[in-house]
Parts: structure tokens; sequence; C-alpha cells
């Protein structure tokens, strides 16, 4: 079954790092479980060969896109410069890795460290945030990019939790390449419901992440995916879609512990992404006569 979006599942469904031999696999498995892309967190980046990992992708005929958020130590939210220009530093290297792997969106929490904040956003961080990811914007630009600000919910950052705040950053930040990343799993915590925050954001709309409310099987939780694939037809959505899963079944050192993953919600992860292809596909499908009428 085809689809106007690329349908994209997250690299730690099928492993825990970006060696080359977890790169192989991940391509290998994505490409055989029905998906056009592969969404690539650079949190191990120190491990990934580009080149090769480029070469990987372009056999197999797999878009990229790559996603991070950043550290208490490297974070653009902050008051301290040092902790900024560190933060800022790995932006600008994780950007430059997403062009070199053929990618053109780079997302996630580019804003901010992964983790529970002790204190709401200071106004001067605020304002560090929107200094870099200018910046990075422009750089973006020039690559022919764009940059996803992905929501998270409030134990993961203090900075933006639902599409009004993006909204507010992105406006602030004010360049046409900084688009939205809406999240279910996140949206459940966060929004009233799976429908406004998509009409909302509307054509700002970049990159979608769909994940159970426990990121387990979809459909296997309580979230409204009916509602969630309706209002994305409503307002033409086309770009990604990317299936987001964890379980300790695959374990990213630093990565899984920053996300909470502490439980197997599955074993089988081909099981799962493919499970996840068809049911994003049948949705995406039953949601499209709406779109048309």
């Amino acid at each position: 079954m085809t689809t106007t979006n690329p349908l994209g599942v997250h690299a730690l469904v099928w492993v825990g790092d970006t060696s080359p031999a977890s790169v192989e696999t991940a391509v290998a498995r994505t490409k055989a479980a029905g998906f056009d892309l592969l969404e690539i967190s650079l949190h191990d980046s120190v491990n990934l060969d580009v080149p090769a990992a480029r070469t990987q992708l372009e056999e197999a005929g797999v878009a990229v896109a790559c996603s991070r958020g950043l550290a208490f130590d490297a974070d653009v939210s902050s008051d301290d410069p040092g902790t900024v220009a560190r933060g800022e530093k790995l932006l600008q290297q994780s950007l430059a890795i997403t062009g070199d792997l053929g990618g053109t969106h780079f997302t996630g929490a580019l804003y901010s460290a992964l983790g529970k904040y002790g204190a709401p956003l200071t106004q001067a961080g605020r304002r560090n945030i929107v200094s870099v990811l200018q910046g990075l914007a422009k750089e973006a630009q020039g690559r022919g990019m764009t940059l996803g600000l992905e929501i998270c919910n409030r134990y993961e950052t203090n900075v933006i939790n639902t599409a009004a705040d993006a909204l507010r950053l992105a406006d602030d930040i004010g360049e046409d390449n900084v688009l939205i990343h809406l999240d279910t799993y996140h949206m459940n915590i966060e929004e009233d419901d799976l429908v406004r925050p998509v009409h909302l954001v509307g054509d700002r709309l970049g990159y979608v992440h769909i994940g159970e409310n426990h990121r387990g099987y979809l459909g296997s939780g309580h979230l409204d995916f009916t509602s969630f694939f309706h209002a994305l037809a409503d307002i033409s959505y086309t770009g990604p879609i990317t299936f987001e899963s964890f379980s300790s079944a695959v374990v990213a050192r630093g990565l899984s512990n920053d996300l909470a993953i502490w439980r197997n919600l599955w074993d089988d992860g081909e099981d799962l992404a493919t499970h996840a292809r068809r049911f994003i596909a049948n949705g995406l499908a039953a949601a499209a006569p709406r779109a048309a009428a």
C-alpha cells in the first residue's frame, strides 16, 4: 500500500547504536519492512561512519532523517555562555552529519537537554535558544535543509510542551525553514486532544512521530489515531510520518536512560515495525476520502 507521505521508522526499533554493523542492520530491516525512511538519533554519532552509512542508505533506496536532543552540559537554553557554546557546537556538527548522510530533515529537541528541569526556562535562556537556532536555521537553509522543533512533554524539557509553545518559538526564530514536529506520545500528555494541535500548526507542520501512549504496539494503547490521521488529511500534510517506539529489548546507552525506557514493551522489532507500517498506511488511507470530499 502506498501513501503520499514518506513513512519512516526510528533506528532504535532495530539497533541500539550507530556502529557500522548496526547501521547496516537498521537500513536492511527498514527496507525489508517497507518503510521509505530511517530516522537516526545522533546521540551516538561518534561511532557513525557517515560515508559508509550514506552508501548503504542510497543502495537500499532508503531516505534518512536525523534527530537529537542536547545534554545538560551542552544546552543552548542555559544561562551559562560556555554551556550554550557547547550546545551550539553539537547542533552544528549534527546538522552537518545529517546533510552528509543525504538528509534534509534535522529535528528533535534542538533547543534544550532531554531531561527533567528543576525550574522554568529563564528569559536569558530563551534568548539564547532563539539566537542559536536563528544561526543554525540560516546554515540549514544554505544546505536546502529544514529544522524541526519537536514538542516534548514537561518531564523531558521546560522549553516547548505544546503546539502553541512551538509556534511562538518558531515565530521568534523567524526563519521559514524552522518547522513544527508533532509527536503523538507527547501530545497525549500535554495537549487537550490529537486534532486541534494539528489544525493549529497547519502548513507549518514539517515532521510527525507516531507513537502509542506507552510507546509500544500501535493500537494497543488508548490514543485516538483515527482522529489524528483525519486531522493530518484536513491540513493536506504530505511530509514524513515516522514510527517511534522504545523497549528495553533494544538499549541505547544514555538515551534509553534519558527517555526512561525501563521495561520491555516488545521483543520482536520486525513484527512491531511491520505492524506499524500497515497500521499507519491503513489509517492514512481511511482518512483520505474525507480530505477529498
